[in-house]
């Protein structure tokens, strides 16, 4: 396509500075004012936000459901993916068609629709309380359960995605070869496909735990006050509090840990693929 390298950066070269300029400057701009302390540069900001209880809380908070919205999005998208893969091909466009299909709908309708359903007056309490498994409405709502589901359903279908495009390309040979080794099914999941899928793992874990914890709109409704996790704890400190250094804080807080997860996956894939 280019002569020589020399053409290739001078016509790559202005692409670049203007994406710096647009994309790169402002964050850089943000970041820095977690270390910026008094006209000097220091990380005590750092360690005053972390000697709050509150915002220790929330961090931890905002780690566990991460990591436990990505493992469940994983267990069920495994199982979701595989089943699809498994399909006659008309079958199998229209079932990857209901999986995007809630992509196509706006999370605060998504969101406000899981009111409807784990509401006191909900379909839940209504199925639980007619069972006669409860005496009264169990309060689901505005806690770490609702924000669970909420976000669970949210990235799902991106995990559930990831994972056919990995299985599509998985060698048609190597599960019925593992089965006539005399593999059961665990096995073949677990020595063969997991491997051997594991792109598809790292990139749709990556997508729903970043998702899960820089998501505003789920945690807001569905946690409310009382189930604060980063991001709702970030729009409170520019909105509420003017505390933009606080802000600071907790977008590099995201950041980083939306890169370890994505490092912690392919380290955990690479290790599995190597034993």
């Amino acid at each position: 396509m280019f002569q020589n390298r020399t053409e290739a950066l001078a016509l790559a070269l202005p692409a670049a500075l203007f994406a710096g300029l647009v994309f790169l400057v402002p964050v850089v701009l943000l970041l820095s004012e977690g270390f910026r302390v008094s006209g000097s540069w220091s990380l005590s900001a750092y360690a005053d936000f972390f000697s709050q209880p509150l915002n220790r809380t929330v961090f931890l908070r905002t780690l566990k459901l991460g990591a436990l919205v990505t493992l469940a999005a994983a267990l069920i998208g495994y199982a979701t993916a595989i089943a699809i893969v498994a399909l006659p091909p008309g079958a199998k466009g229209r079932m990857i068609g209901l999986v995007i299909l809630p992509l196509m709908v706006s999370p605060v309708a998504r969101t406000y629709a899981w009111i409807v359903i784990l509401g006191r007056t909900g379909i839940v309490n209504q199925a639980l309380t007619g069972l006669g498994l409860t005496d009264a409405p169990v309060r689901i709502l505005f806690s770490e359960t609702a924000v669970f589901i909420g976000l669970l359903q949210l990235f799902l279908p991106l995990m559930v995605i990831s994972l056919i495009s990995a299985l599509e390309n998985l060698p048609r040979d190597v599960v019925p070869a593992a089965r006539v080794l005399g593999a059961n099914p665990l096995q073949v999941f677990w020595k063969v496909i997991l491997p051997l899928t594991r792109e598809g793992l790292v990139v749709g874990g990556t997508l729903v735990f970043t998702g899960s914890m820089t998501a505003y709109i789920t945690p807001a409704i569905l946690g409310g006050s009382k189930v604060l996790m980063l991001e709702t704890l970030l729009y409170q400190q520019v909105t509420t509090a003017n505390n933009f250094v606080s802000a600071s804080i907790i977008a590099l807080i995201l950041i980083v840990m939306s890169f370890a997860a994505n490092s912690l996956l392919k380290r955990l894939g690479v290790a599995r693929t190597a034993r």
